[in-house]
């Protein structure tokens, strides 16, 4: 449904602009009388384009464009005046209007501007939500509480040049996590070295990481740099920490400590100027009690650990990472925006994405994508076995103890979110279906959760 708002202090005008909108591109529309009507309706529906008048008494049109900037409302507005001054206009545009039309137009052409604003929207949306995360399974996409406490670490953490230690499950999104570390960091223009140690080799894990001199070994024909020598001023990152053999951890342990690394087969050492976030979804408690890991490294790493919540920790998040994925998918494929119906995000919510968490749900939506040509994605569309996903699985190492106030604020915020969904986001509606008292209600809500509808 598209909703448009028109703004004019002439009801006639309000009224006929408003029928044949609705008349001949099927628009819902809403009609206010003032420009202070205008912003009470702005922060009660999702209305998609605004038709404003420029001269009205009070807050007139020029006021509204302030106050819409200045709320950080991201609507497209359309602009006229009875006048005739399009210099008016011009002033309009320059304070945020995206076009401006002449009252005598044929409503054709005014239904053509309002289409092309809100396409307009529509792509600059996408544009930042491409922007928004650092890829396309960007675990920094939400408002939930466990994804604020996120942010909130790493902009603690982010500052201090020591080692952090990086834990969560499978597709939680470490690698981003420590990118935004560095970013956030003292030396964000500084190298950024990911390097997966369970990829690595054994016998060449000391020469990725360390550097090698020529002749060190068979195959060595020339000098090079180690991981640490490349993140020098910046940050190097190490994933799966906990697959190092034991001979590495030792070397580590000392680079961490003196700060300086001797090349295989070399005897020189060079110093080096590089952060350290290493990541594992393993339990290195438990590898350390067992031999498998160096307690000494552990708590050299473990001094600032950061765990990245699992998705189901953060189910009302799901909207709005599907929201992020669609459009950074369907851009990658070149094919039309597609969009999910508040029926498949309910589905997609009441699974636990416990196999492999934002990835998981990546590679779904991609599934979703590629499966149909319809531009709206159903609950017949989601993989049967997510939708016949029944119950919870156990707890696992890396669930963290939650209060109960924590778990009873995120199952508020999954029911106002899905309920918000269905209704296309008509906050009037949604209060009515939830049986609050008014839209004020569920606005105050809403606050009190920290929900919003990304844009």
């Amino acid at each position: 449904m598209t909703l448009v708002l028109i703004v004019d202090d002439v009801p006639a005008m309000a009224e006929q602009y408003a029928y044949d909108l609705k008349r001949l591109r099927g628009y819902e529309t809403v009609v206010a009388a003032s420009g202070r009507a205008a912003l009470d309706c702005l922060a009660a529906e999702p209305v998609d384009c605004v038709i404003l008048d420029l001269e009205m008494p009070g807050m007139d049109g020029f006021e509204v464009l302030r106050a819409v900037e200045r709320l950080g409302l991201r609507v497209p507005i359309i602009v006229y005046t009875g006048t005739g001054n399009y210099d008016r206009c011009a002033q309009a545009i320059r304070l945020g209007a995206h076009r401006f039309i002449d009252p005598a137009e044929p409503m054709e052409r005014v239904g053509q501007e309002v289409e092309h604003a809100i396409e307009r929207r529509r792509l600059v949306d996408q544009v930042a939500a491409m922007h928004r995360g650092f890829g396309m399974d960007s675990p920094l996409v939400g408002s939930s509480p466990a994804l604020a406490k996120l942010h909130q670490t790493i902009g603690r953490l982010a500052p201090i040049p020591s080692p952090v230690l990086i834990l969560g499950e499978s597709g939680t999104g470490k690698e981003l996590v420590a990118r935004e570390l560095h970013r956030l960091g003292a030396a964000p223009k500084g190298p950024f070295i990911a390097v997966n140690s369970a990829a690595l080799p054994h016998e060449l894990v000391e020469s990725e990481l360390f550097g090698h001199e020529r002749g060190a070994f068979t195959g060595a024909a020339a000098t090079r740099k180690g991981a640490f020598e490349a993140a020098s001023g910046g940050t190097l990152f190490l994933d799966e920490i906990g697959e190092l053999p034991l001979a590495a951890q030792a070397k580590l342990l000392r680079v961490l400590e003196e700060r300086h690394v001797t090349r295989v087969g070399g005897t020189k050492t060079i110093a080096v100027d590089t952060r350290v976030v290493a990541a594992t979804h393993r339990d290195l408690e438990k590898d350390v009690a067992e031999g498998r890991f160096r307690e000494d490294l552990y708590f050299r790493l473990n001094v600032h650990p950061l765990r990245v919540p699992p998705l189901r920790e953060r189910l009302s998040d799901v909207p709005a990472l599907v929201e992020h994925l669609l459009a950074a998918i369907c851009t990658r494929f070149g094919i039309k925006p597609k969009q999910a119906g508040a029926d498949a995000l309910e589905s997609l919510m009441a699974y636990d994405w416990r196999r492999n968490n934002v990835r998981e749900l990546r590679n779904v939506i991609e599934r979703m994508v590629i499966a149909t040509d319809r531009e709206e994605l159903t609950r017949d569309d989601v993989p049967v076995e997510l939708r016949d996903h029944k119950g919870r699985h156990p707890r696992t190492t890396h669930d963290a103890p939650r209060t109960f106030e924590e778990q009873k604020v995120e199952a508020e915020r999954q029911i106002i979110v899905s309920a918000l969904e269905r209704n296309d986001w008509h906050i009037t509606h949604t209060a009515k279906e939830l049986g609050l008292s008014d839209h004020a209600s569920l606005l105050k809500v809403m606050r009190r959760l920290g929900v919003q509808r990304d844009t």
